[in-house]
């Protein structure tokens, strides 16, 4: 069965290894070609010769800068993105944000959401005083005691995708905010924060964006809503005049007010050349060929023995499909041997993403075939 692929050139871009099909982009992606040349240059010219001088002449501005690249991806305007920090701290930063000064009583929380995020909740509750309600996305029920909503845009376990607009409007209407989670979605497909009217969101950047182990996050603040963000880790690189050492903090008039410690430097900057590949692509081929992808080896392993495929068979799906059977981490180090490289989620999924950008269509029947071969 042939496959048209707008995005086969793409995959040149791109340092892998032919013989290894490589189906966990939604852990970690690939490294692109030039981020090595750019991280060489990184260290021998710009901190080897420049020194100290690089900060004046680009790094400093490098999270604002590499945060309208990243705002590209998501449909924010210039301004409202920056790269900075873990998705944890901007997720903790985001959440007290939101409920600052808040009168009501309860932060809402996906039940089902990647573990972090459910940590960070919980201690912005401890934190706030108020309570933390664990909800079923797919039936979300904010109240007016509702201060802040967080979800998952693509569940990490099932590849489940929320309707963000849905979402949002539903939180709006009882007056809550909403903050939205985009590791597993950002690169996917298409987003429209601005369009959508988001309150907040965050992001990491080593997914489907190819930015790196522990490569910088983002985090999104709409322009009309900088002026109050407070957030609580107010460092140095978020005053409005930093270099001024003042003993009194005041905020950055506008997205840098995130900010807070000194950037990572050599990491922010092999994730700005990491994302030079999408200056290459529409995320709308992108989508379109994820959904190919997933449905191919959808259809190739439904129906395998022990085999139950969790993620929706609809377009309510990311670009991964995950499986469940009872020996999931015995098949998947067994697939590792053959060179089929996926993830184990305890106690009994397989995920398999597919990354539009290098994948192919001859990655799933490779490795659709290897797991047949081993049930």
């Amino acid at each position: 069965m042939s496959h048209t692929d707008p995005l086969a050139h793409v995959r040149d871009l791109f340092d892998l290894d032919d013989e290894v099909v490589y189906l966990d982009g939604n852990s970690l992606g690939a490294p692109p070609r030039n981020v090595a040349e750019r991280v060489q240059d990184v260290i021998a010219n710009q901190w080897g010769r420049r020194l100290i001088r690089g900060w004046s002449e680009g790094w400093w501005t490098a999270p604002e800068r590499v945060g309208d690249r990243v705002g590209r991806l998501v449909g924010a305007a210039p301004g409202q993105v920056v790269v900075a920090d873990s998705t944890s701290v901007n997720l903790f930063k985001a959440l007290m944000a939101a409920v600052r000064g808040t009168d009501r009583a309860e932060i809402v929380v996906d039940a089902g959401t990647f573990p972090t995020d459910g940590y960070v909740a919980r201690s912005v509750a401890e934190l706030s005083g108020l309570a933390l309600r664990p909800v079923d996305p797919e039936h979300l029920d904010p109240t007016d005691a509702t201060a802040v909503v967080l979800l998952n845009h693509v569940d990490y376990r099932t590849g489940r995708l929320l309707d963000m607009a849905e979402a949002t409007e539903r939180v709006h209407a009882v007056g809550a905010k909403v903050v939205w989670d985009l590791c597993h979605s950002v690169g996917v497909l298409p987003i429209e924060l601005d369009r959508l009217g988001v309150d907040l969101a965050v992001g990491c950047t080593y997914k489907f964006l190819n930015g790196g182990p522990g490569s910088p996050a983002f985090l999104y603040v709409p322009k009309d809503a900088q002026a109050d963000f407070h957030q609580p880790l107010t460092g140095w690189t978020g005053h409005r005049e930093p270099f001024a050492m003042s003993t009194d903090y005041t905020p950055d008039d506008g997205v840098s007010r995130a900010r807070v410690g000194t950037p990572d430097i050599i990491s922010m900057l092999a994730l700005d050349a990491a994302l030079d590949v999408w200056d290459q692509v529409d995320l709308a081929d992108v989508r379109a060929k994820g959904l190919a992808l997933t449905a191919h080896f959808r259809g190739l392993v439904e129906g395998l023995p022990g085999i139950e495929v969790i993620t929706p068979a609809d377009e309510r799906r990311g670009h991964q499909v995950s499986l469940r059977h009872p020996d999931a981490k015995a098949l998947m180090d067994r697939l590792a041997e053959r060179r089929v490289i996926g993830d184990h989620r305890p106690p009994d999924v397989l995920r398999f993403g597919f990354a539009p950008l290098y994948n192919t269509f001859e990655d799933a029947e490779r490795a659709a075939a290897a797991l047949e071969g081993l049930l």
